[in-house]
């Protein structure tokens, strides 16, 4: 077979696999966040709050604990999304966290610089708001490091 024609085919068979990405809802997407906050983060504070610091008295008093806390779960996020591309609250809901352009899985680095987006993007809540308005629902921080949150078909 010629070159062309193989490079052809393979061209051919990305346009149907981007054509088979759903996006995700906005509401799944949050119910996700909110499964992941519960699952992941929850416990992160709980054994930094009782285990390493002995009480709630020590947290409130101290600054490093908190930024301890988000630390260790943007680690574990961009681990989990790097390996398997989802979160168990994104895997409870049936969504992926996916390269725009290939539909892959993201690096570790890269999926580290959109949960780091991602706290920017929250703590204005503009970049919450740009799903609305966007036919892709992207939110700011998938367009800052080109990500897509596409439903799982199975």
């Amino acid at each position: 077979m010629r070159f062309r024609n193989l490079k052809k085919n393979k061209h051919i068979t990305k346009k149907k696999e981007t054509q088979k990405l759903r996006y995700a809802s906005y509401s799944s997407r949050v119910k996700a966040f909110i499964t992941d906050m519960f699952m992941i983060y929850a416990p992160i504070l709980y054994l930094i709050t009782y285990v390493a610091l002995g009480g709630k008295d020590e947290f409130q008093s101290s600054q490093l604990a908190p930024f301890i806390g988000v630390t260790l779960y943007g680690l574990i996020y961009a681990v989990l999304l790097s390996k398997f591309a989802q979160t168990p609250g994104k895997k409870a809901y049936e969504l992926k966290v996916v390269d725009d352009k290939t539909g892959e899985n993201l690096s570790f680095f890269r999926a580290l610089l959109r949960f780091v987006a991602f706290l920017f993007t929250a703590t204005t809540l503009l970049g919450l708001f740009v799903p609305f308005y966007r036919r892709d629902k992207k939110a700011l921080h998938d367009i800052i490091c080109g990500t897509l949150v596409v439903a799982v078909e199975k």
